[in-house]
């Protein structure tokens, strides 16, 4: 492509063009394209270069994005239901107010993204790096965190209700205000970990002890 114009002109032809096999973008260099509110779902994107695009709005219920670099990419409100974003790169993202439920996001790269109010219900978080995400009154029922690195997370407000957090990492994590309602913080490491005013209720704790329902002052 000889310009930005260029690129972009290409780009949303192949995804509006019937004739083309317009789901399979795999590999594709489409960073810094705007696909703002388009209906992408069940896109194949794996591998993609989507560093700096603009995916505000955009469906992707079920696309794959699996190892896709969306550095820096904005997805503020997207849709990605059960999207597949296994390995991907989304260091400094924007997903503010995204739907990531049921999504799989194993080993996921989110350090320093924005994930306020974002909803991670049910998602695959296993081993995922969330170093310094923001995650301010984000919803994480059911979500699977296993082994997540969360040191330094902004969870302030954030439900956690029935997350499994077994060896994650809360290192430095601030948790105020947190519902960690049955919450499985077995062998996790709560090292400086803010939690005052969190609600632990039949929260099981990293000694395997389950907390009786209280709010924590401090741990």
């Amino acid at each position: 492509m000889n310009n930005y114009a260029d690129k972009q002109e290409f780009i949303l032809n192949q995804i509006t063009n019937k004739c083309f096999q317009r789901h399979n973008f795999s590999g594709y260099d489409l960073s810094e394209i705007d696909l703002k509110g388009l209906d992408l779902s069940g896109f194949n994107f794996i591998g993609a270069d989507l560093r700096g695009t603009n995916l505000s709005g955009s469906i992707l219920t079920r696309a794959n994005l699996s190892g896709a670099n969306l550095m820096e990419a904005t997805l503020c409100e997207a849709n990605l239901y059960e999207a597949s974003l296994c390995e991907a790169n989304l260091i400094n993202a924007d997903l503010r107010q995204a739907n990531l439920c049921g999504s799989f996001l194993w080993r996921v790269k989110l350090i320093n993204s924005n994930l306020w109010g974002t909803s991670l219900c049910a998602a695959d978080l296993r081993e995922a790096d969330l170093t310094e995400a923001k995650l301010i009154e984000a919803s994480l029922i059911e979500t699977n965190l296993i082994r997540a690195n969360l040191t330094k997370a902004k969870l302030c407000g954030a439900i956690l209700l029935e997350a499994n957090l077994t060896e994650a990492n809360l290192t430095s994590a601030d948790l105020t205000w947190a519902n960690l309602t049955k919450t499985n913080l077995s062998k996790a490491n709560l090292y400086q970990t803010n939690l005052i005013y969190a609600k632990l209720r039949d929260t099981i704790m990293p000694d395997g002890t389950i907390k009786e329902p209280q709010i924590l002052i401090s741990y």
